[in-house]
C-alpha cells in the first residue's frame, strides 16, 4: 500500500489544511492500494499563491529555453526507468488492464520526446525589418498559471500532455489528479523535483468537484487545460469566457469505424477489440460505433461476438487479460442501465447479459447490433458512453462513385455531437484513421498515411493513370486544406 500525509505544493511535500483523505481501492478486488489528503479551498488558494509568486518574481519564466528543455529531458530519463512500475499502479488504481498500460507507458514516453523536439525547433524568438524601419523582435514568453485538471482514465498521458507544453513555454503549474487515480500522479513531483525544477514551479493534489471548480475559477490562474467530459468542459468554457481567461479543453468521444464493403472483415474484426475497447472501452477515442453494409451485417455481428467472446476477461494485473474491470461503482451501473436503455430502444444483445456483475469486474463485452435504420437515434449510438460497448449498425449497400464522404454512413458516423476519432478500414486490410473536428463531426483531418490512403482510393476509383494521378492530387490538396 502507499500512502501520503502531505500534499505537494510548490515542489515540497506540506501539511494539508484539512483533515480529508481519499481512499484509493482496486475496482477489481476492492483491495486498498493506498491513501492521499485531499485538498481544501484553502490548500488551493496556497497553492496558487505559490505558483504566482514563482511565476512573477521567480527564475523559472526567465530561463531560457534550452534550460527548460534541459530539465524535462532529465525528467523522461528519470520516468523511463520507472515507466513499467508506474503502469502497474494505475492498473492497481484504475483497473486498466497492464497489457494496455504497458503499451500506453512507452507511448507517454515518446509522446513527451515528441513535445521536447518541437521545442527545440520552435521560433521563441523572431528578428526581422520593420516598417518602416528597424527591427522587430517577435518574442513567446510564458503566459503564467496553469492549472491542469486531468481524467483518471490515462493519468499520466494526460498529465504530461499538458505539463510539458506549460514547463517547457516557463509557466508554473497546478495539477490536479482525479480522486479515482490519486495515487500515481504524486510521483511527478519528486521525479520533476530530482530532474531540477525549481521550488515554486509546480503544485500537485487531488480535489473533488467544487474544490476543483474553486481552483479553475480562482483569479490568480492565467490558464486552464482540461481533459475530461463535455458537460465540465461547457462548465469551465463559461467560467473561462466571463473571467476572460485562456482555457483549452479536450473533452468526449463517440467515434465510428466504418467497414467498406471490400474490406478485408477477418482482418477488422482482429483488430477492432483493441480499438472499440481500449483500456476496458473507457476511452475517448474507442470506436463505440461500427457500420456495416447492410448485407454484410449479421455475418460481421456473429463474427464479432465471437471474437469478443474469446477475450480473457480478469484480473488486469494479468498480461493475458484483455478485459478488467470498470472503474467504479458508478461506471459499472452505467453499462448496465445503457444495457437496459438500448434493448428497451429496440436494439438486440449479441453478446453478455443484463444486469451487473459479480464483484468488480466487467460483464461480458455487449454488442448491440441494430436492425432498423432509425438506430441512428438511439441513444447508445449517439451518447459518449466510455464504458464497455459496442453498437453495430447497418447501412445501405450501394455507394454512388465519388460520393463515399457524403454517402449515408458518414452521415451516421456524423450523428453525434461527440464524434472525435472515426476508423476507416479500407481495401487489402489496410487502416485510415480519421480526426474529426467541428461540433458536429463533419469535417474530416486524415491524421496518418494521407498520401497512401489517397493511393489507395484512387487506384480503386480511377479508370486510367491520369484519372488516378488527378484524383489523389485533389483528395490530398482538400484534406490539407481543412
Amino acid at each position: 500500500m502507499i500512502s501520503y500525509d502531505k500534499l505537494f505544493i510548490g515542489g515540497k511535500r506540506v501539511a494539508p489544511l484539512s483533515s480529508d483523505l481519499i481512499e484509493i481501492r482496486s475496482p477489481y478486488n476492492n483491495a486498498l492500494v493506498g491513501s492521499v489528503p485531499t485538498a481544501s479551498k484553502a490548500d488551493v488558494d496556497a497553492a496558487v499563491q505559490i505558483a504566482r509568486d514563482s511565476f512573477d518574481n521567480g527564475a523559472w519564466p526567465l530561463t531560457s529555453p534550452v534550460e527548460r528543455q534541459a530539465v524535462l529531458a532529465r525528467f523522461i530519463e528519470l520516468y523511463s526507468a520507472r515507466a513499467q512500475e508506474f503502469a502497474a499502479l494505475i492498473t492497481k488504481e484504475n483497473g486498466s488492464p497492464i497489457a494496455f498500460g504497458g503499451v500506453l507507458a512507452g507511448m507517454v514516453v515518446a509522446q513527451s520526446n515528441a513535445y521536447l523536439q518541437a521545442a527545440a525547433a520552435y521560433p521563441w524568438e523572431v528578428r526581422q525589418p520593420a516598417i518602416p524601419q528597424g527591427e522587430a523582435v517577435w518574442r513567446r514568453e510564458p503566459l503564467g498559471v496553469v492549472a491542469a485538471v486531468i481524467p483518471w482514465n490515462a493519468p499520466h498521458q494526460s498529465a504530461l500532455v499538458k505539463l510539458f507544453p506549460s514547463l517547457l513555454a516557463g509557466c508554473t503549474v497546478i495539477l490536479k489528479l482525479a480522486p479515482e487515480t490519486a495515487l500515481d500522479g504524486q510521483v511527478f513531483g519528486e521525479l520533476f523535483a530530482e530532474a531540477g525544477l525549481p521550488e515554486g514551479v509546480l503544485s500537485i493534489f487531488a480535489a473533488d468537484r467544487e474544490v476543483s471548480e474553486y481552483l479553475v475559477s480562482h483569479p490568480g490562474v492565467d490558464k486552464v487545460a482540461f481533459t475530461g467530459s463535455t458537460a465540465a468542459g461547457r462548465r469551465i468554457a463559461s467560467i473561462g469566457g466571463a473571467q476572460l481567461k485562456r482555457v483549452s479543453l479536450e473533452l468526449g468521444g463517440k467515434s465510428a469505424a466504418i467497414v467498406l464493403p471490400d474490406a478485408n472483415q477477418t482482418a477488422v474484426i482482429e483488430g477492432l477489440p483493441w480499438s472499440a475497447f481500449p483500456n476496458n472501452g473507457q476511452s475517448c477515442v474507442a470506436h463505440t460505433r461500427i457500420l456495416v453494409q447492410r448485407d454484410q451485417h449479421d455475418a460481421f455481428v456473429s463474427a464479432l461476438a465471437e471474437k469478443i467472446g474469446s477475450l480473457k476477461i480478469g484480473d488486469p494485473l494479468d498480461p493475458e487479460v484483455f478485459f478488467g474491470p470498470q472503474v467504479s461503482e458508478r461506471q459499472r451501473e452505467r453499462v448496465a442501465s445503457y444495457i437496459e436503455l438500448g434493448i428497451a430502444e429496440g436494439a438486440t444483445l449479441a453478446l453478455g447479459g443484463t444486469g451487473l456483475p459479480e464483484g468488480g469486474c466487467t460483464p461480458e463485452s455487449q454488442k448491440f447490433p441494430s436492425a432498423q435504420l432509425q438506430s441512428r437515434h438511439e441513444r447508445i449510438q449517439v451518447d459518449e458512453l466510455a464504458v464497455s460497448l459496442e453498437g453495430v449498425m447497418p447501412v445501405q449497400q450501394d455507394v454512388p462513385p465519388g460520393r463515399w464522404r457524403t454517402h449515408e454512413r458518414t452521415a451516421l458516423a456524423s450523428a453525434s455531437p461527440e464524434a472525435l476519432c472515426a476508423h476507416l478500414p479500407l481495401l487489402e486490410n489496410q487502416v485510415s484513421n480519421v480526426w474529426s473536428m467541428g461540433k458536429d463531426g463533419r469535417s474530416y483531418w486524415p491524421i496518418k498515411r494521407q498520401a497512401a490512403t489517397a493511393d489507395r482510393i484512387a487506384n480503386h476509383k480511377g479508370r486510367n493513370p491520369q484519372e488516378r494521378a488527378s484524383l489523389k492530387k485533389r483528395l490530398l490538396r482538400k484534406w490539407m486544406s481543412k
